[in-house]
């Protein structure tokens, strides 16, 4: 019965969520499952960013106090809608930045390296940029990034123990910046034991939330997180390159950003243009120049259609459609070389799935030309987002009837089993 198209109907009768699909502009003849990369484009998403073009069309300047959305107060408009999805207060949370551009801010503010403690500790298994971030960061202070990035290692290349990132936490860490979901094999890591964890050895830490924000739900005050940064334009859909996110935990606010811009400035403040830096009191003072105002507007439409259907109704469907992926792979596609590099525990699953093939590009490439939209990572995953909001049953089943076929035509092998320049 698990494999039955009729089955994947009937899943699909019962989601409570299914209506929300009809919001997003879906291709027809296309099934989109890179959603962990770049959600899609949402009606609303769409309203609120004509919106904002006609308030500059109509208000001209004053658009930043009038209008349907004035731009003054949009970040923190942002920020109030978003705080329920990282589990934040609204003063904790702002729509600011970049993924990169938010961890140079929040490393510039809280390394602060003193006597032994001077080693950031990240893991070998983090995206790259904020390796690349850490480096320049350690540099800048002087120190040699191959002796004071310290990377926790994975035992199987796929996924960290939690119980090696806490013995790596010595007296010479000064700050830990780890993922929230590992952006290869979609584990999740215990953020409230790890943060723990740091705080009893006096180490700050904060969080890459990029793969996680929008797929899970976080308690980041309850947890006592220090600080969190994360993209807005994967599960939250809120637009290729969209102004990303960060979060400061209330016990920080008043810390001096160690990269201060007039936007981080209290807003009764900001226009008086006076030398000295008045910092907001709650998580704006980590703004630095002026928002995105276009590339911030579609995050207002999507994130309403996150308030309607509650980050906890989207997590536990999401488990649902992962777990019969999972399921529907290892009956559908046994001997033909696939494996599932993803934690089969709920509690250690993110929002996708990544499959193990040593003829992974070449099968991505091959998806493709059926009209499914997958991800590649190098050297051999297949990473499959059936998302929530947009991404029935039936075609995670029509997916891995796909996959079968061409596994058996062996469709795959007139492609190179190379990427492409954006994978």
């Amino acid at each position: 019965m698990l494999e039955g198209l009729d089955y994947a109907k009937e899943l699909d009768k019962e989601d409570s969520l299914r209506h929300f699909r009809e919001e997003f502009y879906l291709k027809p003849g296309t099934i989109y499952m890179d959603g962990n990369s770049l959600g899609l484009l949402s009606k609303r998403a769409e309203k609120t960013l004509l919106e904002s073009l006609e308030d500059w069309k109509e208000y001209g300047i004053d658009g930043w106090t009038q209008g349907k959305h004035p731009w003054f107060f949009m970040t923190e408009e942002l920020g109030e809608k978003l705080a329920p999805i990282v589990g934040a207060s609204a003063e904790e949370v702002m729509v600011t930045g970049s993924t990169t551009v938010n961890l140079h801010q929040l490393v510039s503010t809280f390394y602060k390296p003193e006597g032994l403690r001077t080693k950031i500790l990240a893991d070998e298994l983090t995206f790259p940029t904020d390796i690349y971030a850490l480096q320049s960061q350690l540099r800048n202070h002087g120190y040699d990034p191959d002796s004071h990035l310290i990377r926790v290692k994975s035992r199987d290349g796929r996924f960290l123990e939690e119980d090696d990132i806490i013995e790596a936490m010595n007296d010479d860490i000064a700050l830990i910046i780890l993922p929230t979901v590992l952006y290869r094999s979609g584990q999740i890591l215990d953020i409230k034991r790890l943060t723990a964890e740091a705080h009893n050895r006096g180490i700050l830490i904060g969080f890459d939330a990029c793969h996680s924000v929008g797929a899970i739900p976080h308690s980041f005050s309850e947890w006592d997180v220090d600080f969190a940064f994360w993209c807005n334009y994967k599960h939250l859909n809120g637009g290729p390159g969209g102004v990303g996110g960060l979060f400061v935990n209330r016990k920080h606010f008043g810390e001096i950003p160690g990269l201060a811009g007039w936007f981080g400035s209290k807003k009764e403040k900001q226009f008086d243009m006076e030398h000295t830096f008045t910092p907001a009191h709650s998580a704006a003072a980590f703004q630095i120049g002026t928002p995105h105002i276009l590339s911030a507007a579609p995050l207002l439409g999507s994130l309403e259609i996150f308030t309607e259907a509650g980050i906890e109704n989207i997590r536990q469907k999401s488990l649902k459609l992962n777990q019969y992926l999972i399921d529907l792979v290892e009956n559908e596609l046994k001997d033909m070389g696939f494996f599932v590099g993803t934690p089969k525990e709920d509690n250690r699953r993110g929002g996708h799935i990544s499959l193990e093939h040593k003829e992974a590009a070449r099968i991505c490439k091959s998806l493709k030309e059926n009209g499914i939209i997958p991800d590649f990572r190098a050297p051999n995953i297949i990473r499959l987002a059936p998302v929530a909001l947009y991404t029935s049953y039936e075609e995670v089943w029509t997916v891995v009837q796909l996959l079968k076929t061409i596994m058996k035509e062996k469709q795959y092998e007139k492609f190179e089993n190379e990427r492409e320049i954006v994978a």
